[in-house]
């Protein structure tokens, strides 16, 4: 049987999302409940939107 995936309760949430897109895990890995604040910010993070910033546009080619 497979093991939930583990957070740590006291790691950002927008980290912990940003983390865990860097090491290729889906989206719908997130392990906050649904329209939770923590979610939300976890989702954030994953999408490269953290709070007060625009998104993470791709480097354009020089």
């Amino acid at each position: 049987m497979s093991q939930p995936p583990h957070h740590d309760p006291l790691a950002d949430p927008i980290t912990e999302g940003a983390q865990a897109r860097a090491r290729g895990r889906p989206k719908d890995a997130c392990p906050y409940p649904a329209a939770s604040p923590a979610r939300i910010a976890w989702l954030k993070g994953y999408d490269g939107v953290p709070t007060g910033r625009a998104r993470d546009l791709p480097i354009a080619d020089a």
